[in-house]
């Protein structure tokens, strides 16, 4: 009921992940980062416990193949679908037998894309070769590649929601931005909300860091 993608920036160090499906509130179940450890993604009847399970993994030192490997004891794991990425190994795709509908993974150096109940087995190429040539930020990166997900046909059915996610060197993440349900077309409303945020994403890191080195909010009632 989903197709997504995680990525890593090897320049500037941000991981990352986007979402879309026909489920409600896809990015707030499925999609986790974490700064200077890597990014996951747990999908297909979903066990939103495997992506933190696989950071903390990731972070204690297993890669992202040993991590999603050591979520194989886990009750119902072959219901799930899993992705991992950590900064300097191979990102690691692991589809269970159970997995329902349509199922396709593609895994390049700095990126991995995967789906299920798909309406062809043709989307996560699609989005991954999309991501290998766009530029730009990688929140820009990846939501080239959920678009171009959607636009080689995305899940059978019609989607409702969608997520971007991207961390870098603070606790919290530079971009968390959801469509928790929208009738038509959230994956391209996702994109013009990212498109708006774009410009002011060092402007909240600046005003969460230093206030008094913050820019105008430019609002009314800001002097």
């Amino acid at each position: 009921m989903t197709f997504s993608i995680l990525a890593r920036c090897p320049d500037s160090g941000q991981f990352g992940a986007a979402v879309s499906s026909s489920s409600p509130a896809v990015a707030a179940r499925c999609i986790r980062v974490r700064a200077g450890v890597g990014a996951a993604v747990s999908q297909n009847i979903t066990d939103p416990a495997l992506g933190p399970l696989a950071l903390d993994l990731m972070a204690q030192g297993r890669t992202p193949e040993q991590a999603l490997a050591q979520l194989q004891t886990r009750p119902f794991i072959d219901y799930r679908q899993l992705m991992a990425i950590d900064a300097a190994h191979p990102p690691a795709v692991f589809t269970g037998p159970s997995a329902l509908g349509t199922l396709a993974s593609a895994t390049g150096t700095h990126a991995a894309c995967a789906g299920n109940m798909l309406a062809s087995r043709d989307v996560p190429g699609a989005m991954l070769a999309a991501f290998e040539h766009a530029s730009g930020p990688l929140a820009e990166r990846l939501m080239r590649a959920l678009l171009a997900g959607q636009a080689a046909g995305g899940e059978e059915g019609p989607v409702h929601s969608a997520g971007l996610l991207v961390c870098h060197e603070l606790d919290w993440p530079l971009v968390d931005l959801r469509l928790d349900w929208v009738e038509h077309a959230p994956v391209e409303a996702l994109y013009e909300t990212w498109k708006v945020y774009e410009p002011q994403v060092e402007a909240y890191v600046t005003r969460a860091r230093d206030p008094r080195a913050a820019p105008s909010f430019g609002v009314p009632g800001d002097l």
